[in-house]
């Protein structure tokens, strides 16, 4: 989801919740301690230089149990970082607290933002030698070879 997706959606919203990919919210009582863009150069496994940007949000959530992050205020902190920071209308991904900082997708339905999960992988297989998936074959679609069956009886076991 992009940054110019979340914000059209904001101005539409009574209350602000972040699903967990495992159906839980997360508390009501979090914050967006960071709005910021993320420009990553490296080189994959194959030697290929690579450039990716996001817009990176981290949420997290302590005992301050008595303010609540409204949709209005999270458009305001969106609209100051883009002004101060000159963010890119790019992906966002979430970083969430919970037994290591995850890192998530974003996607919105039912008027609630969804934390999606990501997954690595190899981006350069074809120059790495990372083998090509086995196809796969229905067992039940095999045809059997009379002549080399094993029966019951037949002493081939």
């Amino acid at each position: 989801m992009k940054l110019s997706e979340i914000k059209s959606k904001l101005p539409n919203l009574g209350e602000l919740v972040f699903k967990l990919p495992n159906g839980a919210s997360v508390p009501a009582h979090f914050h967006v301690t960071e709005i910021g863009q993320i420009n990553k150069k490296f080189i994959d496994c194959g030697g290929k230089l690579r450039d990716e940007k996001s817009i990176n949000f981290q949420l997290w959530e302590d005992g301050d149990f008595d303010h609540r992050l409204g949709a209005d205020k999270l458009l305001h902190i969106i609209e100051l970082s883009e002004r101060v920071l000159g963010l890119e209308d790019l992906e966002v991904e979430v970083e969430y607290q919970s037994d290591t900082i995850g890192k998530y997708g974003l996607e919105f339905y039912q008027n609630e933002f969804h934390l999606t999960k990501k997954m690595t992988t190899c981006l350069a297989k074809e120059s790495c030698g990372v083998p090509s998936s086995k196809q796969k074959v229905s067992l039940a679609g095999l045809k059997v070879k009379e002549d080399n069956s094993c029966v019951p009886g037949g002493g081939c076991c």
